[in-house]
Order: C-alpha cells, then structure tokens, then sequence
C-alpha cells in the first residue's frame, strides 16, 4: 500500500534515535514509536499516514478505558470489548491510532507509546524521559467495511394447502469484493391457510331407552370436527329415516310410539372432511299392560358352605334370585331434553329372610323375593391401573395423565392411577406423558365396564431409543426396526434443510433425534404398542389396522430441549416383509390423533427400486411414502385389513366352569399373529391387539380371520383381573370339546392350544388358535366360538349354552358367602339392608388380616363376620370367607393366608357404626401362637374386648381406623368393590402399606400367627370336630393346650414358661 514505506521508515529512525530496539514476531508483531516534532492536529483531524487506504475501510469511534497512573495508561482491545461491547471493533482491525485527551499525537508530547491493532494501546512510565509520565491517551480502530446486503424482497406464498404454514422472503448480498455478508440470505415467517378439514369424531353418543306406547321419547348425538359438523343423518334398525318426515337435526324426536319403532337407533355426522358414525342405542316400546320390570325374580344361584350339603353329593347352591338391571319407563313419559333426569331401573323391591340347616349350626340368608322399578344408581366406570415400563418393570412416576387434551392428575410414585369414567363416554383415550423425556408418550385406550363396576389395567411404557446426532445440513437416513439377525423393515430419510423450529424458520444446527420403532416382529412390544389401531373408515364407522410397525420421533437441538419439526421426510419400507397377499397394494402412512385416539392416514406408498439396485440386478423393492413432522410424532405403518371377525370368551370363578359363577371385570387381551406358512405355533410378527371386559355374558373380542386358510391368522389370548392371570382350559394331551366349550368338528378346524401344550413347564396364562372364520353352511360353526364381523350383536346375546372359550381364575381356593346377596360385579344389585356386607353403593371399603400359620402344608383359614356392638345387628351373621393360605418360597414350612373380613363402620342407614366381630380360625389342629403387638396394644385401648378368646382361634371387634400393615390389617377404599379387594390383597401379600406382589412374603406384616399340625391318621380335623360339635372340640383343645403348657413348665423352668406367656 502506499502509506507504508513512510510509516516504516519513521518508525527505524525513531527507535536508532533512542538508541532501542524493538523486536516482533509473526505471530504477535508491535509498533513502537518516540514522539518527534511535527505539526498539532485539531480534534478528528486523522493522522495522514493512517488515511490512504486501498480496501474500504474505516475508523471506528474513540475509546478510553484507562486512566495513567501506576504503571501507565492502557488500552487493550479486549477492555475495550469487555467495556464497550464486542461488537464496537470489528474482529480483525486493520491499524490503531492514539492520541491524548488534548488531540495530540504522541509524537507531539514526545513520549514512546506501544500499538497493536488486535491487542491494543499501552504507555509505560519508566520508557519516557527523565521526569515524564504517559498522557492519558485515547485510541480508534481501522476496520474493513462489511458487506451490506439489500433490502428484502416479498413475501413468497405460504405453504401447504390448509392450516399453519411457512412463507419465505430473500436478499442479496452485492459485496464488491466477493466476501458473504452476515446473517442469512433467507427468512421464515408463520403463516395460516384456512383451517385443514378434520374427520369428525363423537362427543355424544345416543342413549338407550325404555318408553310405553303413546310416550314420546328423544334420542341426542352430538359430534366435532373442522369444520363443526352440520349435517345429521338418523337410522332406525339400519334404514335411514326422512329428515322431512322427522325434522331431525343433531336431536331425533319420536312422538306418540308405535311398537313398530321399537328397534335400534344410530346417528351419522357429515362435514367436508368425511363422516362419522355413532354407537347403538335401544328403544324398547312397551305395549299396553306389558309389564317393564317382572316383579318374579330371575334364578340366581349362589354357593353354600361345604358342610351345608348332603355328605359326598358335591357343592349346594341355593336360588337367592335377581332382578335384571333394565330400564324402566320414566314417570313423565318423555323429556325434550337428552338426558332422563329421573332413570328408572328395574332393581329389588323386596328380600325375605330365610334360614339354612346346615352341620349342626343354621345359616341365615335373605332372598329377594319381588322385583320392581326404582331410582337407578348412577353408573360411576372406574379404571384403576399401574404405568410401568416395558423393559425394567419401573414404575412411571409422577406422569401426567390426559384425558383427551385435557389433564386429570398424576401417576403416583408406584406408578398407579385412578380414573373415573366421564358419563356417555365411549372409547376411554388416556395419554401418559413421562416428565424425564425417557419414554414414549403412552397413548391408550383403555377398556371399561360401562355399567359402572372397576377394571384393573397393567399399562406399559416404551423407553426411547438413545439419541443420534444429525448434522442438518446433510442428508440422514435413520433404521426403522433393528432385530437381531434381521434386517430393517425400512427407514427414515431426512434430505438436507429438512429442520426448522416452530416458527418455521430454518434450523442449520447439529440436531439431536430419537426414533424409537414399535418392531412388531418382537411378540414382547405387542403390550407397549400406542392405542388400539382403530380408524375410521369411509362409511363413519370404526374399523381395524394391521399394522407393520409403528414408530415415534423426537427431534430437538442438540444441547436444549426446543423441539424442531421436520418435512417432507421419506419413509422408505422393505417390500420384502410384507408377506400377506394384497398387503404391499393397501399399505398407507398414518398418524396418531392423540384426543380420539384414532390413526388418520397421512399418505400412501409407490414402490421406488434404486438404480443402483437395478445395476446389481437384485430384486429388492423399496415402498416410499412421505410424512411432515409437526405437531404429531406418532406413526404407523399399516393396512386396513377386511377379513375380520369377533371371537366370544367366557371368565369363571373356577376350572369348574359353571353357568352361575362367571366372574365380571375381567380384561380380556387378544393379539393377532402372522404366523410363519405351514407352522401356526410359530408366530412371524404379531399384527394387532385388542382388549374387552366381561360383562354378565362374557365378552367379543374383534380379530382378524380367515374362511378359506384357518391358519391365515392366528390368536394369543389371555386374561387377567386386577393383575391376577387367569387360566384357560387345558389341551393336554389333546383338546376336549366338554372342557374347552367349542363343539367339535370346530375345535379341530381352529386347533386350540394352551401355552403350555409343547412344555408343561411354561406358565398356562393363555391359549393360541387359528382365527377360522365360520363358514356358511356349516351348523357346527353357526353357533360360535369365532363370529362374522356383521354378528356382534348375535355375539353378545349367545347363551352360555353355545361355543366360547373358557378361562378360570387360579385362585379358586376361596369362598364368599353374603347373608344378603351381593354381585360385585354389577353394582346396580346392590339392596340396602343392615346385614349388608358393603353398606355404601358408592364407597367400598374392603379389609384383609394377614395370617401366618407353621405348617407342613397349606390350610383353609375362614373368617366368620357377625354384629358385635350395634343393637339392630349384634350377633347376626353378616357373612363368611374361606381363603386358602399360599406358601412363601423363601421360608419352607410358612404359609399365609389373607382373609378377607367385614369392616367396623357405619350401617347403610348411616345412624349408627357397628364393630364387626370377626373371628378367624384356621382348617386342622392348630392352636394360636403370637398376635401382632401393635394390633393386641390397639384392640386393649379400644374396648369392649372381644367376647371369647379361644387358643384355637382369633377374635376382635374389628377396628374402626384403617390400620396398615404394621398392625397386620390392609384396608383400602375405593368406588369399585372388586379393585378394592384386588389392591389390598397385593399389599397384604407383599405386605406393605404401599405395595403389590402376587408372591406371598409370609413374615412381612401378619397380625396373627397359628402353629398347626397333621392329626393322627383316622382323626377328624379340627376344622370338620368344631362344626359338628362346637363344645367336644373346644374342651379337646383346652385340654391339650393345657397339657402342653404343663409339659413345657417341667422342662424349661418358670422363666421360659414366663416368655411363652408373653407371647400369647
């Protein structure tokens, strides 16, 4: 350039005149200069040698962080950085000027100064002459002119056809000298087009109602959507009815019925997005005199104790009646309105009391013996259950729960929620959202007994896959499926610029992705899988998918936790595994709806072979299809699959199998399995999954079946109540048709398997078949156990009589008897009535004692339950349970048992409490060794005392506080009975206050302990002596309990005999 020569020049001659030397280096070079004599310049007046320039540049403002003083005046760049602000010097200054506060140059005051353009101005005193100290000096920084970029150009359209979007402006950057500009070239900004159309989905579904003829009646139904459904079509036994003749809108109104109008009744809602249609309701016209509630109960059969039948002729049952829970006709007839605010149900009018002679004592009972219509009980459906996840069993702590968009609460530490089913609600979609981030969102649909009883659910969590860092400038291709010793079901493929945040604008940066895909080739995901794979279809109604795999994304910047969103993505699938005739054709890309819990197809697939492939000459198929990732992170691969059926399963109290003892509540879990060709045992992936809950007549299942192959589909089914799995019956050494309950030659066709057929030694929890559909002509498969998909209603009304499968519950070895009939199952059979067991229909408060028996083997323990300080009750048998104790596999020779027995509290008519007298006493010869110490301490404090303390026997007036598990009583409340059974014995199993086990821990938590023994060969047990003679039995007892005291005071001396003491 041409100022330099000069420069150098003064600046050699400067440092010979002082007779010093100034060295640099390339990596840190510096300036020295002396002050010489030259001409004074006037305030921002540069320096001539500073100013001929030959790139653009220009001075930056004046700076002064430094006052002389000390050592001198300083004023490095990066104080003036710190002080200033970074941006106020540009990185790489080209030159540095100094001058005093006084604008002079320091040649002027003739002082040496030091400068560097990127470390700055300093001053040293002991440099200058003799008797100088530096000036306070202030500096500027020569800085290249940055490349400016233009103004903006317009707004370009925004994206996408319908709803949010994104449009792009850009500008150019016109540098004469080649260097880019800072900032970017291009920018985003949000944009909305009208709102995208959306299926409409259910908010109220028509009501089932009973009128007589003359009344009128309303049937209400009421959808959603974008845009809000407007149009209404109302159906009566399938055939729509005139919108002219009827005037019908969202309401459907009926006056003056006819019996002809009697029937089903269904709504469709239309909007541009498609249609939806709603469930089923009942109308049932009563004619003249017709009676809605037959005041002659219906036969009901309960179980009588053991020794209350003829000796060897097997159980007793005794005909309690019911009365059917139907509707009645309300009393004004008909109401405008959606809702009959005064239901009527056809519930018990009256009980009669009746008495059973039983072995030496008298068993009282109460009979209903009129029906008649009453005020319904609300239904209140609860769904309790526990979050776990899929591969550790950890517990989901403290996860918000969502019902629909909607939040409701938070799981527990244990992982545990509780639910209460809204009114008219349909499908029950509960989102469980994990606050760590480690897990999948968990949407399911979760089944639930709309009559108002409790159901248990086990719900799994899918961890998330571990993250992989993405560079979003390049092209990414993610695995989907990564099974050993199998290859990827497909991919994902993200192209270069595909990431942008919320706003829409670009992201450039390293992102941070987790893809976490549901491999239906691995039968253990089937339980973690989101939803229930439902969609709706063109005719409004709900249908099944089969699905190919399902996965989850999750893309955020790397180090933060700002979501991006991605688009379009290629999802590209291997046409290779998609075996099943016509699959490849219908495959379709959907997304999860998380508010209906519904998939929504997103696209389709074109097969795409790769020019490379073609080169190799190999014929592998790739299936493209293309998804935006937005606001939905869920997606599946699937087909909508035609050939469907429902299959009919039964639950019963015992192996036994008996019409009367069919067990409500139960969920019931059916998995489709593609099975491998020619080996139905050996399932290739599993293809769906569906749950149902047994009613008072069992429950259909939906399932994929096939006519002209049985084995096109096969079935996993199983069964659990309150996490206790049930058993199906046995097929070793080879299916019977009596056990099984499918006639034959069906059996045979649908080839019905325990899961321990092959290896005894594998746990019996469930059954596989081939999903056989039944074929026309054919009687032996008209009647069950698979039905065609148009049947559902023939499937639900079947009798007991026809074709179904068949589980039992294991632990049979326990009775329940109630003075006054009660089904758990059905809380609408509840009769209020002092001798009640349960005296609250909305409350159910369940008690268990926890009892530790040493023996040799395991013992039946009864629980007798009588009035004990009420005067109405006192005395009077409320009921009676028999449970059998388990063994604990860490403590040969202990076994114990939790028995059930009926709380202390308030009566049904709420004026007084009674103490419930309970007295426990185990099967054999057994005598009482140790109670609980906090429980005898509680019980001494809070008289009266029991009446009798037999050392065979365990008495108390039950407390009246919920104690927990230190004093050996588990107590939980809770709206259904069934779960608040269900929670109290896995705590008193794993005997804690907070936990769940179904594996006994018998010294953990008992209240009571008993030692028992073998009798004599020959000798009747004390359990048979006491019920045929009460007196002999006891005086025996008394007798040797005092034999061996005296025995055991001879032999170990007054201070053991002391300690014995103490511990009865």
């Amino acid at each position: 350039m041409a100022s330099a020569p000069p420069l150098l020049c003064l600046l050699v001659a400067a440092a010979h005149l002082a007779g010093a030397r100034a060295t640099t280096t390339p990596e840190e070079p510096t300036a020295t200069a002396w002050g010489l004599e030259g001409p004074s310049l006037s305030p921002g007046q540069p320096s001539p040698a500073l100013e001929d320039w030959e790139e653009a540049s220009e001075w930056t403002s004046w700076f002064n962080v430094d006052h002389p003083g000390g050592d001198g005046d300083f004023e490095s760049l990066a104080a003036i950085r710190f002080y200033y602000g970074p941006a106020r010097v540009c990185p790489r200054p080209l030159a540095l000027e100094a001058r005093t506060t006084d604008w002079a140059l320091p040649s002027t005051v003739g002082e040496r100064v030091h400068l560097h353009p990127t470390r700055g101005f300093w001053c040293l005193n002991r440099e200058q002459p003799r008797g100088r100290r530096c000036s306070n000096y202030h500096v500027r920084f020569r800085c290249p002119l940055e490349a400016t970029w233009g103004a903006w150009g317009p707004w370009g359209p925004c994206s996408g056809s319908c709803g949010p979007g994104r449009r792009l402006r850009r500008r150019r950057c016109p540098s004469p000298t080649g260097d880019a500009c800072p900032g970017r070239p291009l920018e985003a900004q949000k944009c909305v087009r009208p709102t995208c159309p959306e299926k409409p989905y259910l908010v109220k579904h028509p009501e089932s109602r009973v009128r007589e003829a003359g009344q009128n009646v309303t049937f209400c139904c009421k959808a959603s959507g974008t845009p809000m459904p407007k149009k209404y079509s109302w159906f009566h036994n399938g055939t729509l009815l005139d919108r002219r003749e009827h005037r019908y809108g969202a309401h459907l109104e009926l006056r003056g019925l006819r019996p002809d109008q009697a029937g089903t009744y269904h709504c469709k809602a239309w909007n541009d997005a498609g249609t939806v249609r709603s469930g089923t309701a009942w109308l049932t016209v009563l004619g003249p005199g017709q009676p809605a509630c037959n005041p002659q109960p219906q036969e009901h059969l309960i179980k009588l104790p053991d020794d209350c039948g003829q000796p060897g002729s097997g159980p007793t049952y005794l005909n309690v009646g019911l009365c059917p829970d139907t509707l009645c006709p309300s009393p004004a007839g008909s109401s405008p309105r959606c809702g009959d605010a005064g239901s009527r149900c056809c519930s018990v009018r009256r009980l009669e009391s009746r008495e059973i002679h039983c072995s030496n004592y008298v068993l009282p009972v109460k009979v209903v013996a009129e029906c008649g219509c009453q005020k319904c009980l609300p239904p209140r459906g609860l769904v309790r259950g526990r979050v776990v996840a899929t591969d550790s069993g950890e517990p989901l702590r403290f996860a918000q729960i969502l019902l629909g968009q909607e939040p409701i609460g938070f799981t527990s530490y244990q992982g545990d929620f509780t639910i209460e089913v809204p009114p008219s609600t349909q499908r029950l979609v509960v989102t469980f959202l994990d606050p760590s981030g480690e897990f999948m969102d968990t949407v399911t649909v979760l089944p639930f007994d709309p009559r108002g009883g409790g159901v248990y659910h086990d719900v799994k969590a899918m961890r998330k896959k571990a993250p992989v860092i993405l560079d979003a400038g390049e092209s990414n291709r993610i695995p989907l499926g990564e099974m050993q010793d199998e290859a990827p079901l497909g991919e994902l493929v993200l192209p270069p610029g595909a990431f942008r945040r919320a706003d829409g604008e670009p992201y450039t940066g390293a992102v941070e992705a987790r893809v976490t895909f549901v491999d239906p080739r691995d039968l253990s995901s089937a339980a973690a899988a989101p939803s229930d794979l439902r969609f709706v279809d063109s005719d409004g109604e709900l249908a099944p998918l089969r699905t190919y795999g399902m996965f989850s994304v999750d893309l955020r910047a790397a180090g933060s936790a700002e979501q991006l969103q991605a688009g379009p993505v290629a999802v590209r699938v291997d046409a290779g595994q998609i075996r099943m005739a016509g699959h490849v054709e219908a495959l379709r890309l959907w997304s999860l709806n998380p508010d209906t819990g519904l998939w929504e197809e997103e696209s389709g697939f074109q097969p795409e072979r790769s020019a490379a492939a073609r080169a190799r000459r190999e014929e592998r198929v790739f299936l493209v299809g293309n998804v935006e990732i937005r606001e939905r992170r869920l997606f599946n691969l699937d087909v909508p699959e035609r050939r469907r059926c429902f299959v009919k399963v039964r639950a019963y109290a015992n192996d036994k199998f008996t019409p009367n003892e069919q067990v409500e509540g139960v969920v019931v879990t059916l998995v489709n399995l593609e099975p491998a060709p020619g080996f139905s045992a050996n399932p290739r992936a599993w293809g769906r999954f569906d749950s149902a809950v047994t009613g008072p007549n069992g429950a259909c299942l939906p399932a994929f079946c096939d006519e002209a192959r049985p084995d096109a589909y096969t079935a996993l089914v199983t069964a659990s109540l309150g996490g206790e799995e049930l058993e199906p019956a046995p097929s070793r050494p080879r299916p019977r048709a009596a056990t099984v309950g499918v006639a034959q030659p069906y059996l045979e066709r649908l080839a019905y398997r325990r899961t321990d057929h092959d290896d005894p030694a594998l746990k019996r929890n469930g059954f596989r078949i081939n999903l056989a559909k039944p074929r026309p002509g054919e009687p032996a498969e008209a009647k069950g156990p698979v039905y065609p998909w148009r049947s559902l209603r023939e499937c639900q009304e079947a009798p007991v009589t026809a074709s179904h499968f068949r589980f039992a519950r294991v632990e049979a070895d326990k009775y329940e008897y109630n003075v006054v009939p009660f089904r758990e199952g059905a809380p609408a059979s509840w009769t209020g009535d002092v001798l009640a067991w349960w005296p609250n229909p909305q409350e159910f408060r369940a008690c268990f004692l926890k009892v530790q028996i040493q023996g040799p083997q395991e013992y039946m323990v009864r629980s007798h339950n009588a009035g004990g300080s009420h005067p109405r009750t006192q005395g009077q048998l409320y009921g009676l349970r028999d449970a059998r104790s388990v063994r604990d596999p860490e403590r040969p020779g202990t076994t114990a048992a939790c028995v059930e027995f009926k709380c202390s509290g308030m009566l049904f008519d709420q004026r007084q409490v009674d103490r419930t007298l309970v007295t426990i006493m185990p099967q054999g010869s057994c005598r009482r060794v140790a109670i609980n110490g906090l429980l005898r301490d509680y019980l001494a404090r809070h008289p009266p005392a029991a009446p009798a303390d037999d050392p065979a026997a365990f008495s108390m007036l039950a407390p009246l506080d919920p104690l927990g598990h230190n004093y050996g009583v588990y107590t939980v409340t809770d709206q259904s009975p069934r779960l608040a059974k269900e929670i109290a014995i896995g705590r008193c199993f794993d005997g804690s206050s907070d936990g769940f086990s179904r594996e006994m821990k018998a010294e953990a938590g008992t209240a009571v302990t008993f030692q028992c023994r073998e009798p004599p060969a020959g000798r009747p047990s004390l359990f048979q002596r006491l019920l045929e003679s009460p007196a002999t039995a006891l005086g025996d007892i008394r007798r040797e309990m005092g034999q061996v005291a005296r025995a055991q005071a001879q032999s170990t001396g007054p201070l053991r005999t002391r300690r014995g003491r103490a511990q009865q």
